[in-house]
C-alpha cells in the first residue's frame, strides 16, 4: 500500500464562493466540486486541489507557530512568480508577511495571508528538490 500524494488541502471559510472565486482569480484553476451549500474544491493543473469549507466558529488569530498546517505552498515558474507577486501586493486585503526573498540558488519566496487570514506563500525552485 502507498500513498500517491496529496489530494487536497480544505481551507475552513468564511465566506467560501468569494475566497475560492479570489484564489481561481490569482492562481487559476477550475472548480470540480460544488456540493450547492459552500463547499467546492478548486482543481489546478497538476491535479492537486484546494477544498473550501464553510466555518462553524471562529478560528483562533495567532496560528503561524501552533503545532499542525500552517500554511500551504504554491509551486509556481519563475514567470508565474513574477506575475502573481505583484496582483497579490495590489490586494488591499492580502497582508505581507514576508517580501519576496531570493537566495543565491535563485530559490524565490513571497509569504503573505489571503483575504481571509490563511498563511501562504509562493516559491520558485529552480531546481526542484526531487
Amino acid at each position: 500500500m502507498a500513498i500517491t500524494g496529496i489530494e487536497h488541502v480544505a481551507i475552513v471559510s468564511y465566506d467560501t464562493a468569494a475566497l475560492k472565486d479570489w484564489y481561481m482569480k490569482v492562481f487559476g484553476g477550475k472548480v470540480v466540486y460544488d456540493n450547492g451549500k459552500g463547499t467546492y474544491f478548486l482543481q489546478f493543473e497538476d491535479g492537486s486541489m484546494i477544498e473550501f469549507v464553510s466555518a462553524q466558529a471562529d478560528k483562533p488569530e495567532d496560528v503561524e507557530k501552533s503545532a499542525g498546517i500552517r500554511h500551504i505552498a504554491f509551486g509556481v515558474t519563475s514567470e508565474a512568480f513574477d506575475e502573481i507577486v505583484p496582483v497579490l501586493k495590489a490586494d488591499e486585503r492580502v497582508t505581507e508577511v514576508h517580501d519576496v526573498s531570493e537566495n543565491a540558488k535563485g530559490l524565490k519566496t513571497y509569504w503573505f495571508r489571503d483575504i481571509e487570514g490563511n498563511f501562504a506563500h509562493l516559491i520558485y525552485r529552480p531546481t526542484p528538490l526531487v
